[in-house]
């Protein structure tokens, strides 16, 4: 007899449609299990049977997947190189702090932001202050040390994100290498 085309339609008979779920189950997650191996994707599936029983498939493992999965919403997406398919405890420890960087890299970028906004502000307020060269000596000195301290916050600045991002190079190059 072999093979025929079935229509896709809902199966009435409750033991058909048993039947019907079981394989189909068994199917999916063949081919789950198939695509995780040939192309090293991470997979979840989540089948509800007509009864409500759950059954699940997952590669690595469902939790892992779905994890992944659910943290992606509103960061940046990055992805871990295709060669990486190793989820050692070691590469989910660095894709944890590639992560906790990424977070302080974006409050970075929101308080540099902000910084810019008073920078923006502060211009508009010395707009109406007089010239340096109307300014007395009292007022230049005053002058002279608010711009030495400026300077000094900016290069502790600098160096703060000098660190930042080495720190962030080194945990992609730890990545990459595992």
């Amino acid at each position: 007899m072999g093979r025929r085309k079935i229509e896709m339609k809902m199966v009435m008979d409750s033991s058909s449609r048993q039947v019907t779920f079981s394989k189909r189950r068994t199917g999916l997650f063949k081919k789950a299990n198939e695509l995780a191996t040939l192309c090293g994707a991470q997979v979840a599936i989540v089948v509800f049977s007509p009864g409500g029983k759950p059954y699940s498939f997952g590669h690595p493992n469902v939790e892992t997947v779905a994890e992944r999965f659910l943290s992606q919403g509103g960061r940046p997406k990055v992805s871990i190189p295709d060669q990486v398919v190793d989820q050692s405890a070691e590469v989910r420890k660095l894709g944890r702090q590639l992560n906790a960087l990424l977070k302080r890299l974006q409050a970075e970028m929101k308080e540099g932001e902000m910084l810019e906004e008073a920078i923006t502000a502060r211009r508009q307020k010395l707009k109406h202050r007089k010239p340096a060269n109307e300014l007395n000596v009292d007022e230049l000195l005053e002058m002279k040390e608010s711009m030495e301290k400026l300077r000094e916050k900016i290069r502790g600045r600098i160096s703060e994100l000098e660190a930042s991002y080495s720190l962030l190079l080194l945990s992609k190059m730890a990545v990459q290498q595992a």
